[in-house]
């Protein structure tokens, strides 16, 4: 099961990705996520470093769309709509890859961004070469939010949240594969979203890290009582973490999702904060303490325990990857896969077979 947000994707829609440097780093996961989890008919890539190369060999998905050099290289393809892939630093794209953009908006084609910099209020994308165009800024603050109340306890559905060891580990693929599984499995399943790539994806929830700090747990909470009112289950995806000094995404999604479940997310190797390398990340086990402990709230908020345990292993080989699987499991007495390359079905089993607390 694919996914797909129709009011940004119409369907047929020929969709082009801007990936520059992207193809072979972590920031340009948004553009990998759209190729491995989109229902959406990917003419070209983007990306000067790898072009020429294979797609499917660069990213072990099973997608054959041509890699080109540029912009004006992709045109070729007849593309509706550039979406930007990457997420560079601060949020900003560089001049050269604006650039690209600006190519893409004077040849007539539609451009989705869920980058910081707002590309709609740029004075050289106000005027619009062809009736239908448009600038789609993903990161927008929603309309009509309210504190967080707590209200997500009484739904009688699961609430799976998934936490992380650092930020880009891979939370929202964690979320998305169970829920692709749990859909698979008969399971009345939503997915919400609190980030850019999730909203390319599907048209439920909220663009976490554009909300003011007041509104994050009353956003989370919105957006998981509508997606919870027809669900068995809802599996929320998860930003930043504890551990990270700039994250402070983590205790709204805790506050508004009001969990009853909790996934841990690791890529397997690190040690260190991706972003600050002077700060180390805990132990496994300590973490999955230290998530435990912040969702109950001390006892103001129903126990959500760590079920499970989702391991990044892209950058290893599958030996290695099964051996850090292992590792993890250990340390943490907990069920561990990581989930895109070994199946989820750990993860699924270990949420069903754990019981709700009562809601307090």
């Amino acid at each position: 099961m694919k996914l797909a947000n129709r009011t940004l994707f119409p369907e047929g829609a020929r969709v082009v990705l801007l990936q520059h440097e992207g193809l072979l780093h972590h920031n340009g996961k948004t553009g990998i996520s759209l190729i491995r989890f989109g229902d959406y008919n990917i003419v070209g890539v983007i990306d000067k470093t790898t072009a020429g190369q294979s797609l499917r060999e660069l990213t072990r998905i099973d997608c054959d769309a041509p890699v080109v050099a540029s912009m004006q290289d992709a045109l070729a393809f007849d593309p509706d709509i550039l979406v930007i892939g990457i997420a560079p630093s601060g949020g900003v794209l560089p001049e050269p890859w604006l650039r690209e953009v600006e190519v893409a908006v004077a040849a007539g084609l539609s451009v989705v961004s869920g980058l910081h910099s707002l590309l709609g209020t740029m004075p050289q994308f106000q005027s619009l070469p062809k009736p239908g165009q448009k600038i789609w800024d993903v990161r927008h603050e929603p309309p009509g939010l309210g504190v967080g109340t707590g209200a997500a306890r009484l739904l009688p559905c699961s609430r799976v949240l998934t936490v992380g060891t650092d930020m880009a580990v891979g939370k929202m693929s964690t979320s998305i594969a169970l829920h692709q599984l749990a859909t698979a499995r008969g399971m009345r399943s939503s997915f919400v979203a609190s980030g850019q790539t999730g909203l390319m994806l599907t048209e439920h929830g909220i663009p976490l890290d554009a909300i003011r700090v007041d509104f994050a747990a009353g956003s989370v909470q919105q957006a998981v009582l509508s997606a919870g009112q027809d669900a068995d289950i809802v599996f929320v995806e998860g930003q930043g973490s504890l551990c990270n000094p700039a994250s402070t995404a983590t205790l709204p999604l805790m506050r508004g999702t009001q969990p009853t479940h909790q996934i841990l997310v690791h890529r397997a190797g690190s040690t260190h904060i991706s972003t600050f390398t002077h700060v180390k990340i805990p132990p496994l086990s300590s973490v999955v303490a230290l998530c435990e402990a912040t969702a109950a709230g001390g006892g103001a908020f129903a126990p959500a325990p760590v079920v499970g345990v989702a391991l990044n292993t892209w950058h290893m080989s599958e030996e290695d990857a099964r051996s850090a699987v292992a590792e993890a499991a250990k340390e943490t007495g907990l069920p561990c896969t990581d989930p895109i390359r070994f199946g989820a079905e750990p993860l699924l089993d270990a949420i069903q077979a754990t019981p709700a607390s009562p809601a307090l």
